[in-house]
């Protein structure tokens, strides 16, 4: 008989109030802890469903200390939970195998808080991100570390730094939003020239593209990090421009033809452009589609809503960089994106050593 389907955050929500919330305050007597549920997992996001189940799934949780306590207690904080936890709760397993091939274990997972966000960010957020951290750390960790549920702060660092990563700081914002204004420009008129020259599949792929460009760019002008592309669909529907745009963004995907994709493609980036006009960071920009040059393909010009963002930023060095944007928008590489990749990342970043 299959259970009936709690999903992962008021799992955790109960498995914490009922179970380890009374184990762990009698043993830590007064001893200052966080716990939450956030980081990796479709149930912090709020994206999962009965299928969610079927791997890597029970009642799970971070259970936060301060550093100095984390050195000293975690490994017999950790031993204790796994003689005293259930073996089930609400019918779902409390110690199971993730990857599969690993011993089981209960996920009650006690960790040092600010190491914590120090191996998804690469730094330590208490005094702020850098600018080089905010264009290096993906939307996708950022949406891990700012979403979930937190149970209790009593170290009163947890809260602090979520609402410090709730959304990039302005300059950021608007840097990040001209570079996917660029994206954008910079294929426009690839759907109908490919399709001129009887190259229908890279039309396709191309009109695919400006697709996946303009859900990203909806989002960030909504102020929500995007997803990696397993959620980007599910995390665009939720957008209140979803409605007018997705009949567009669909027609654009199934179409025949390079023609009846730019019938498609063109309201939605007038729709887009009309969603940027009335955020109000820049001038008011026509939102009329055009001819390409002297050639029969309508564009946007997007670049235009590139150049006046940059024109509002007012910090010179993010004004100078290049329209290349935060690292999810010219890599997309799964073992750059994922959240306990920031060395991966930082290696990545630093390129190859010279010499040898």
């Amino acid at each position: 008989m299959e259970r009936s389907f709690l999903p992962g955050l008021e799992l955790a929500g109960l498995f914490y109030a009922e179970i380890v919330a009374p184990i762990v305050e009698k043993a830590l007597a007064g001893v200052p802890y966080s716990a939450a549920l956030i980081g990796w997992g479709s149930e912090v996001q709020g994206f999962d469903t009965q299928r969610s189940t079927d791997h890597a799934w029970g009642p799970r949780m971070q259970l936060f200390l301060g550093s100095e306590d984390s050195a000293a207690r975690a490994r017999e904080l950790d031993a204790l939970l796994d003689r005293e936890l259930p073996r089930e709760f609400r019918g779902y397993p409390v110690r199971f195998a993730f990857p599969s091939d690993a011993l089981a274990r209960h996920w009650v997972h006690v960790t040092d808080l600010p190491a914590f966000f120090t191996e998804h960010l690469g730094v330590d957020p208490a005094a702020g991100l850098p600018l080089t951290a905010w264009l290096t750390v993906p939307a996708q960790v950022l949406r891990e570390l700012t979403g979930g549920v937190v149970f209790h702060d009593g170290l009163g660092l947890l809260e602090p730094y979520r609402r410090h990563l709730t959304w990039y700081p302005d300059d950021v914002w608007r840097y990040v939003l001209a570079c996917q204004w660029m994206r954008l420009s910079q294929e426009e008129p690839f759907v109908g020239r490919c399709g001129e020259v009887g190259d229908d599949l890279g039309s396709a792929v191309v009109a695919a593209r400006q697709v996946r460009d303009l859900m990203r760019l909806c989002l960030l002008m909504d102020r929500v990090y995007p997803p990696y592309s397993k959620w980007l669909g599910t995390a665009f529907a939720a957008l209140p421009s979803a409605g007018v745009l997705t009949p567009h963004l669909a027609g654009a995907l199934s179409a025949r033809g390079w023609q009846e994709r730019e019938q498609h493609l063109s309201p939605a980036y007038q729709i887009a452009a009309e969603l940027h006009n009335d955020l109000g960071l820049t001038e008011a920009l026509d939102v009329t589609v055009r001819y390409f040059h002297d050639r029969p393909f309508l564009v946007l010009d997007a670049y235009r809503f590139t150049d006046a963002l940059v024109s509002t930023i007012s910090d010179p060095a993010i004004r100078a960089l290049p329209p290349v944007g935060a690292i999810d928008q010219y890599v997309d590489s799964t073992d750059l994106t994922g959240g306990t990749y920031a060395e991966v990342r930082r290696r990545y970043i630093a390129g190859p050593p010279l010499g040898g």
